[in-house]
């Protein structure tokens, strides 16, 4: 019991030197700052599924199969490179009924297969989403609308995040007469969040072709930074 003891001892004391280690031992005052930057989407990507059931798996895959082969086949002739486009392999699963007494009853097989695919060029989204339900391709399951300069839209938001903080801070330390003599720590992170999309997708009824407008999308960025006070 005493070598438990302390040893419990010695461990509190190093949790509280740490965490007394981590907190400046002068006046300061921390802030966060914010950044987004508004962007219109100039690229696309979506995921489309095709879903099918029937009585056996070798049905079931082989009407998989075709729908998507026939899709991929589509997108090639329409000049869509392979690097852009991505399918999953073939997953299968019984079905099953289940009676309120006596033994499940397999009633068929569940094949699908998904599908994803890089537009490059925005105006041509409807195009392709056209060609995969034409295809057969009976899921729509995502369209995500990008910028193809993301590297510099992020970085225009984290330069606005450290503005941000800066401002707070100076705001912060004349208010209670003090001066900002430096900074002490800076806490970042890249986000791994996705863009926001800001406004929903509408189509433009007036024009020859479907183009989307009002679609704008926000890139956020964040900054935690300690200062030191005079």
């Amino acid at each position: 019991m005493k070598m438990i003891s302390r040893l419990l001892i010695v461990t509190l004391c190093l949790a509280g030197f740490g965490v007394y280690a981590g907190t400046p031992d002068f006046p300061h005052l921390q802030t966060t700052g914010y950044g987004e930057v508004s962007a219109t989407p100039d690229m696309a990507e979506f995921t489309v599924k095709v879903v099918e059931t029937t009585m056996t798996a070798e049905q079931a895959k082989q009407t998989v199969d075709k729908v998507v082969t026939d899709f991929l086949a589509q997108l090639k002739e329409q000049g869509m490179s392979d690097d852009n486009v991505s399918s999953s392999n073939l997953y299968i699963a019984p079905q099953y009924h289940y009676p309120k007494s006596g033994q499940p009853e397999l009633v068929g097989y569940r094949a699908s297969r998904t599908v994803n695919v890089t537009v490059n060029q925005l105006p041509d989204l409807n195009q392709y989403l056209d060609i995969a339900l034409n295809s057969g391709i009976n899921q729509v399951q995502n369209v995500q609308l990008k910028v193809k300069e993301q590297a510099k839209y992020q970085e225009q938001a984290r330069q606005a995040a450290i503005k941000d903080a800066n401002a707070k801070a100076k705001s912060l330390a004349s208010g209670f007469d003090k001066e900002i003599s430096g900074v002490w720590r800076i806490d970042y992170n890249a986000p791994n969040n996705q863009p926001v999309l800001m406004r929903s997708m509408a189509m433009d009824a007036r024009a020859e072709s479907n183009t989307y407008q009002d679609s704008t999308i926000v890139i956020r960025d964040r900054v935690d930074v300690i200062y030191k006070l005079d």
